[in-house]
């Protein structure tokens, strides 16, 4: 059974930091793709990070510079590194693992950013 935890999520104010993980419990076959997705009030859930099977990564445009993808295979968890947080990246941030079979989602952790 696989199951998807994120933490790290919290308040922070302007120009803070937080690192977010995702710790996968359970063995999964054939991952093409671990990302960082996140989901304003009234906004699309849109992709913010991922990192491939072969170690490429993409950040979305806005946060290029400031957030930094990583993975710790040996630990089966993939961290969100946020620097330079402002309110636009206030969301919750979920986790995403892509197979060849199924993906995976994790229920998810609240970032407020305050002014």
């Amino acid at each position: 059974q696989v199951q998807l935890v994120e933490s790290g999520g919290g308040l922070v104010q302007t120009g803070g930091s937080l690192r977010l993980s995702c710790a996968a419990s359970g063995h999964i076959f054939s991952i093409n793709a671990i990302g960082w997705y996140r989901q304003a009030p009234g906004k699309r859930r849109e992709l913010v990070a991922d990192i491939t099977s072969g170690g490429s990564t993409n950040y979305l445009d806005s946060v290029k510079g400031r957030f930094t993808i990583s993975r710790d295979n040996a630990k089966n968890t993939v961290y969100l590194q946020m620097n330079s947080l402002n309110p636009e990246d206030t969301a919750v941030y979920y986790c995403r693992v892509r197979t060849s079979w199924y993906d995976y989602w994790g229920q998810g952790t609240q970032v407020t950013v305050s002014s």
